[in-house]
């Protein structure tokens, strides 16, 4: 028997509870977004972007 695996639908850790949808160019997930790279590398974006995500629950 051969069992089929989905894969896991990688999230957008900028939008809560979205799924990646490729927004913009070149990226291919996540981990390679132009985007999520900004907002985790700036202290008080990633900050604010914590307290969205509380503010979500």
């Amino acid at each position: 028997m051969v069992e089929v695996r989905s894969q896991p639908e990688p999230k957008c850790p900028i939008r809560p509870g979205d799924a990646c949808s490729l927004c913009l160019p070149g990226a291919s997930r996540p981990q390679d977004c132009g985007l999520v790279y900004l907002v985790m590398s700036d202290p008080e974006l990633r900050e604010r972007l914590h307290d969205i995500r509380l503010a979500s629950i």
